[in-house]
């Protein structure tokens, strides 16, 4: 086996370049096509998705053979080889059966343990076949990706790896409510149509939420899935709009889930100010107060030091913004205790006519109050948290985060992001399962290598048992010539017989020399095997050939 995988994923390559990288299905043709016209490579097929590209091959020659399909991938993507070079990676052999076996079991993947990419290899598999490009390697390979595929999902939780971050991070939004009773009639604005904004919009429709809007850069991909989620029984109403109305429609929303692959923010916290603002009646003139030097040294708050308060007026007027911690949160200072803050105790009748200067206090204002209350005895989390409503809650999937993580400041807003997850251990019930598929793979890797490497060395054992019979039948021949009064039945017996002799006399070592050729670095059995009995490299070649072109590799159904 001399498997070979070039390719680039979301992983190796920004989404700028996965996206010009892209193939249609006649490129794939034309490329695979293209592979087994180059000199290196006896088979190939090729996987592509909206988040990688990997062209597998059998290939006689490493350096030659890396060289060749990564120059026949630049040429049919339309990205330059000196460009996609650096987004690049190689597998080969054992670690190119342990990259395709982890990608099939969804180790690879945007959203850990997501079901679709089986779907996708099978479908490489098909093109391979039909194209007549998959050989004994591809065939057994991505026959068995997809056996330990489904062996992964049947065995351990991984599928639900993607569905419980999702539900967590609902969960995080509500703030303790039941999911279903939150969500209830909310509007909702889904940004991205990837594996992960998808199982986030079908999670929404499935808890209750009325109306679903997915804005994606792909129109079509978008439109796809607003269609999917109204056929989905569900009772939601779904649409798709382009990523220039995002804005409008964030003054709508009540609940914001965000998953890109941008390398950007899609949302920047004046964006989310903007649309809560814009919502908002204005706030009546607060009635003029005389300014004193003493105004800073408010009656304490929440235990804040005067000091403190003095510095974070100066900063404020000064426009020096403040450093933020970047975790979810909401705003825990107790309705008694908001004198001195420059924004009033209801956020969004507030938010009209608040300055920049008086909004950053503000967050700075609520970050040292969460400090304090974190520093005095707690009787219970609940009292803590402020009971004010959420105007909009947000729900940030992305890694880098698509939302400013300033955005949790803005009175009236929640921001759960991927980070913040990870701080309450959103993903421990995973940890669990990546590692048990982890093992699985490795198990299933071995496996398949000791059945190639085994598989390597059988047309030499099926060429010396052909000659051994060529052998017996010349020497019964012999024995016709010098004995030409045996009866059928001495004959056949006398057959029999030296058969007898000669089948045992392979048993042991064919047997034995599958074993050998087996374990890694068996390869040379074969060829020592060769050089033992003086067998004819032809003759072990055209075994090879027809063992290949069995019709039963090429049975698509193989795959199902």
């Amino acid at each position: 086996m001399s498997l070979l995988v070039v390719g680039l994923s979301h992983r190796s390559a920004p989404v700028s370049v996965l996206e010009r990288a892209s193939l249609s299905a006649d490129a794939k043709v034309k490329l695979l096509h293209d592979t087994l016209a180059a000199e290196p490579a006896t088979e190939a097929t090729v996987l592509a998705t909206c988040n990688r590209i990997e062209l597998y091959a059998d290939v006689d020659k490493f350096h030659a053979g890396v060289a060749e399909l990564s120059t026949l991938l630049a040429q049919h993507s339309g990205v330059a080889l000196e460009e996609l070079t650096p987004y690049l990676y190689v597998h080969y052999e054992d670690r190119a059966v342990h990259h395709l076996f982890s990608v099939a079991c969804g180790l690879d993947s945007m959203v850990v343990g997501e079901g679709q990419i089986l779907g996708q290899i099978k479908d490489t598999l098909a093109l391979g076949q039909e194209q007549h490009t998959a050989g004994r390697l591809i065939n057994d390979l991505f026959q068995q990706a997809l056996r330990v595929g489904k062996r992964a999902h049947s065995e351990t939780g991984i599928d639900r790896a993607g569905q419980s971050l999702v539900t967590f991070g609902l969960e995080q939004l509500s703030m303790g409510a039941e999911v279903p009773a939150w969500a209830a009639g909310k509007r909702a604005l889904v940004i991205g149509a990837g594996s992960m904004s998808s199982l986030a919009a079908a999670t929404l429709a499935r808890v209750g939420v009325a109306e679903i809007v997915v804005a994606n850069r792909t129109a079509e991909r978008a439109e796809r899935l607003a269609g999917i989620l109204v056929a989905s029984g569900t009772g939601v109403t779904a649409r798709a709009v382009p990523m220039a109305s995002v804005a409008d429609e964030l003054t709508r929303a009540d609940v914001v889930v965000s998953c890109t692959g941008a390398t950007g923010l899609v949302l920047t916290a004046d964006d989310v100010l903007a649309a809560v603002s814009r919502d908002t009646a204005p706030a009546p003139e607060p009635e003029p107060v005389p300014h004193t030097p003493a105004a800073p040294a408010a009656p304490d708050v929440a235990g804040l030091d005067r000091d403190v308060l003095a510095r974070l007026v100066a900063a404020a007027e000064g426009g020096r913004r403040l450093a933020d911690a970047g975790a979810a949160r909401t705003i825990t200072s107790a309705p008694a205790e908001t004198d001195g803050c420059p924004v009033g105790p209801d956020g969004r009748s507030a938010l009209t006519g608040v300055d920049a200067n008086s909004l950053e206090l503000h967050g700075t204002w609520a970050d040292q109050g969460e400090a304090a209350a974190h520093r005095q005895p707690r009787k219970g989390a609940r009292s803590q948290v402020d009971v004010r409503p959420v105007r909009l809650a947000l729900l940030d999937l992305a890694m880098p985060r698509d939302i400013d993580a300033a955005a949790h400041r803005i009175p009236g807003v929640r921001l759960v992001d991927i980070e913040s997850l990870a701080e309450v251990s959103a993903d421990a019930p995973m940890a669990a399962d990546v590692d048990a598929v982890r093992a699985i793979v490795a198990e299933e890797v071995a496996a398949f290598g000791a059945a190639q490497r085994a598989a390597h060395i059988t047309p030499t054992v099926v060429a010396l048992r052909a000659m051994a019979a060529e052998v017996v039948a010349m020497e019964v021949a012999r024995l016709d010539g010098r004995l030409p009064d045996l009866d059928e039945r001495q004959r056949a017996e006398v057959t029999q017989t030296v058969r007898r002799v000669v089948d045992k006399l392979l048993h042991a070592p064919t047997v034995r020399v599958k074993q050998l050729a087996s374990e890694p670095g068996g390869a040379g059995y074969a060829e020592a095997l060769r050089e033992l009995f003086d067998l004819d490299p032809q003759t072990v070649a055209s075994v090879s050939r027809a063992d290949a072109a069995d019709p039963k590799n090429d049975d698509p159904g193989r795959a199902s």
